[in-house]
């Protein structure tokens, strides 16, 4: 078990409305986009972001940085096992290069989300949740990190990189009717 020191704590269902805009800020908007496909007719996108930030606090997946005013940084990730996820032909086209890069960054932990708000960048907040994703990693015996990025989003593949990731392959980045300028993701990994 992982002992986590202030201002770092486990995400709780308090931090649900921070937490949904912070993944949909390190998403560039496309959290937001596939909630109002998931949303039903009457409801909030929002809500349902808010619906699955919930889920993930339940299921202890969310680390955040509290100074204490709420969430003002969040990590989320997940343990990739041993074998790969089957891609079948009903798998979403939006998200198949993405689940294609995460199968190649199999026994590592991957960093689904890594968010600040503007205001409080530049705290070295993302390289201490980063660091805490490799404590739990080591926690777990896995051999290593993964994350994929936007080939656009200089700055967070900026951060990865100087904490030792690197770029180990990319896949074009499937739009459907997202409005983005990104046109591949990219797969970092960092062996530990």
């Amino acid at each position: 078990m992982i002992e986590l020191q202030a201002p770092f704590r486990p995400a709780r269902q308090s931090d649900i409305w921070q937490l949904a805009e912070l993944v949909n800020f390190a998403g560039e908007g496309l959290p937001l986009h596939i909630w109002r496909g998931m949303a039903k007719p009457d409801q909030d996108p929002w809500e349902v972001g808010r619906s699955r930030q919930a889920e993930k606090v339940s299921g202890g997946q969310i680390y955040v940085a509290d100074f204490g005013d709420g969430a003002v940084a969040a990590l989320t990730g997940y343990p990739i096992g041993a074998q790969a996820e089957p891609i079948g032909d009903d798998f979403p086209p939006l998200f198949r290069p993405l689940q294609e890069l995460e199968n190649l960054a199999l026994n590592s932990w991957y960093v689904n989300v890594l968010a600040c708000y503007p205001e409080h960048r530049g705290r070295g907040l993302g390289s201490r949740l980063l660091q805490l994703a490799e404590d739990i990693a080591q926690d777990g015996a896995l051999a290593g990190m993964s994350v994929i990025v936007a080939d656009d989003n200089v700055g967070a593949r900026r951060l990865y990189e100087r904490t030792g990731y690197r770029e180990i392959a990319s896949l074009p980045c499937v739009r459907e009717d997202w409005d983005t300028e990104t046109e591949n993701w990219v797969l970092l990994t960092k062996a530990l």
